[in-house]
Parts: structure tokens; sequence; C-alpha cells
């Protein structure tokens, strides 16, 4: 006679407690750019785009959308009499998209076509050859609801919020600054556009290498006149 199996019957309850912090939310993150070392001062079409403190935290509040990034390893299937065997391949990295709120400064916009025409301009074709020099880095964290993961206590005096976890994206360049549809129809709405980056690896931070991430630091020097 076959043994008769059960299993433990789980109850909201016990949901309840397996879930911490009530959940992650997808809308509490903070994406930030390390622009590359670019001259402080790039002119297109007779647009000045200053790359300093005020672009990188524009990008902070105006960057309403951002992903955590899939984790792809390929397979190689090796065949062996009449069947398949699948071992693990190379791993490949998807481009990262955010979407940006654009205001009336246009400053956003700008740094990001100013980006794309040092490494091709929009006129002569030419541009940095060197990926050291138009490759910069991006950063997004995801963040809970209280102090610390998983808090029972309400946030601390000076507004912090936990950092759950933090991705780093080494070697980024955009390839892609979407356009904006311009219509007489549309109202009672702010317009939006995505940049597209391709990147060399990702991954994720530690907590000590998260805590001293420096995010908000202008990497441009103003050129002396």
């Amino acid at each position: 006679m076959a043994k008769e199996t059960s299993l433990e019957t789980k109850t909201l309850f016990n949901f309840q407690q397996r879930l911490k912090g009530g959940g992650a939310r997808p809308n509490l993150f903070e994406a930030s750019i390390v622009f590359p070392t670019l001259d402080a001062k790039t002119t297109i079409e007779n647009q000045t785009a200053i790359w300093d403190d005020e672009v990188q935290k524009d990008f902070n509040f105006n960057c309403k959308a951002a992903q955590l990034p899939a984790s792809n390893i390929a397979e190689i299937p090796v065949p062996f009499r009449g069947r398949i065997l699948k071992v693990a391949g190379d791993r490949t990295f998807e481009p990262w998209t955010v979407t940006i709120i654009n205001d009336e400064s246009f400053n956003l916009r700008t740094a990001f076509e100013t980006w794309m025409n040092t490494m091709n301009d929009l006129v002569t074709a030419t541009g940095n050859s060197n990926p050291s020099s138009y490759m910069g880095t991006g950063f997004v964290k995801q963040l809970g609801r209280g102090v610390k993961p998983a808090s029972t206590g309400h946030l601390s005096t000076d507004n912090k919020s936990s950092v759950l976890r933090t991705y780093k994206f080494e070697g980024i360049f955009p390839t892609e600054v979407s356009s904006i549809d311009l219509s007489y129809d549309s109202s009672d709405t702010v317009e939006e556009f995505t940049v597209t980056f391709q990147l060399q690896n990702f991954r994720v931070l530690s907590t000590q290498e998260a805590e001293s991430t420096a995010f908000n630091i202008p990497n441009i020097t103003e050129k002396s006149e």
C-alpha cells in the first residue's frame, strides 16, 4: 500500500510573516549616472550642455522609470547518442533603458544628446574613438519603506530610506534618445523620453560599497578661460 503524503497547511498569517517589509515596491528607487569625463561645456545645436552637479541632481529626480537588470546565460547544446546535453554558455547583458521627465530647461535631453554627439558628431560624423572617453557608470538603488529592511519603525529624523539593493552598470553609453511626440491633441500631460544604454557588465554592490557610492558628485572640472 502506497504511503500517504501530506503537506502542511499554509495560512494567510504564515504568508504575512514571510512577506518581509510588505514586499518591495517598484516605485521606490533612485537612479544615478556618473557621466564620462568631457569638456565642461560642449555646444550642440546652439545649446550649452553643462555636465555638472545640477545635471546629476536633475537625473535623480526626473528619472521616473528604470529597471533592475535581467541575468542571462546562454545554453550550449551538446548532442550525445540521440539526446542533448545542455551546458552553460556565455553571459550576455541586455541594454539598460530609463524614462525621463522633460522639463522646460531641457537640461537632461541636451546632456544626453551631447553625450551621443561626442561619440558621433551630427554633422561631421567624427567623435571620440577611445571607449574610456565616452563610457560612464550607472547606478540604480532599490529603496525600502523604512529606516532599514523590513523595519517596524518610522523613518529616521534625517528622512533616510533603507537601500535594499544597489546595481552598478559599468561602461555604459547611450545608443538611443527617443523622440518626443508633439500634438495639439495632447493635454494634461508632461513630456517624457527614453534613453537606451549599452553596457559592458553589471554587478550587485555589497552593503559597504553601496554606502560609499558617491551619488551627485560632478566629475567635470570647469576649464579655465
